[in-house]
């Protein structure tokens, strides 16, 4: 059920891409940024206050650094986004399972079996396939950026799964996510170069930014709290085969050779963490 949920996120992640990519055409980087987590948050907040659940926690420090690692993340990859060409960025930024399992190795909180660490690699190569990232010499500094996110990506994978384990409910998770970013976005936005008004289809892609964030978000929580961190991590690569889907959907992408290869090896990687989880005994994640 945990992987069902990682594929859901994938593909609210990729919908929340097609509105980020059409919203660039109006709004800045740091707007993009602060609405997906304002409109989230009010979104989250809104549910809250209709079922009346609490937003009290025990655990403020572990949302703190959730918050702060999710949100840097998110504005280094945006910034590398405005800077780099979107396959690079996007490359880049999902190194994070990579990371991960080596943070995971490194202090031996989650056992790296060699089925596992290889799907990683697979979905990763199938990543690089697909887009093929290539840097001009004036690039390093932003493509470092990039690969910076990918590492604080995994820093917030690994919060994520850590407020799963304590007990906290998706809803909070996601909602005290949201926050921080509206929050942290605020500054950078307001001291941007342009405000841009809001209104008609500007307003349209923003919700769908926020209210396809949330849910990302929202499902994601719930596959990091309910499965094996790093099967949920190499699905998380599924977000490329969605994300080109609507390529050739929307804007008539075409696909040569390597790139359906590269969609096989993502697919694949999936199927293959899936296999390696079922077939490994019963271990403390």
């Amino acid at each position: 059920m945990a992987s069902l949920w990682m594929l859901v996120a994938s593909l609210f992640f990729a919908s929340m891409g097609v509105c980020v990519k059409l919203g660039a055409a109006s709004f800045s980087s740091a707007e993009l940024v602060f609405y997906r987590g304002f409109i989230a948050a009010v979104l989250i907040g809104a549910t809250i206050g209709v079922r009346r659940w609490s937003l009290r926690t025990p655990h403020v420090a572990a949302h703190f650094r959730r918050g702060l690692s999710g949100f840097v993340s998110l504005a280094m990859y945006f910034y590398a986004i405005s800077r780099l060409p979107l396959p690079t960025a996007v490359t880049l930024n999902y190194t994070a399972p990579l990371f991960l399992a080596g943070m995971l190795a490194v202090t031996g909180r989650e056992k790296v079996r060699p089925g596992l660490l290889l799907a990683l690699v697979v979905g990763f190569v199938g990543i690089a396939l697909l887009l093929r990232p290539t840097f001009a010499g004036e690039q390093w500094v932003a493509g470092l950026v990039g690969l910076a996110s990918g590492v604080t990506a995994a820093m917030a994978y690994w919060n994520v799964r850590e407020l799963g384990a304590l007990g906290e409910p998706e809803w909070r998770t996601v909602f005290y996510f949201s926050l921080f970013s509206a929050l942290g976005g605020l500054p950078w936005m307001v001291t941007g170069q342009t405000l841009h008004a809001v209104g008609g289809q500007g307003l349209l892609l923003l919700l769908g930014v926020g209210g396809f964030g949330a849910l990302a978000q929202l499902a994601m929580t719930r596959a990091y709290k309910y499965g094996k961190t790093l099967v949920s991590a190499s699905l998380a690569y599924s977000t490329v085969v969605f994300s080109s889907l609507y390529g050739i959907l929307i804007w008539d992408d075409q696909l040569d050779a390597f790139s359906w290869l590269g969609v096989g090896l993502v697919v694949g990687s999936g199927l293959l963490a899936s296999q390696s989880a079922r077939s490994a005994p019963a271990e403390q994640d």
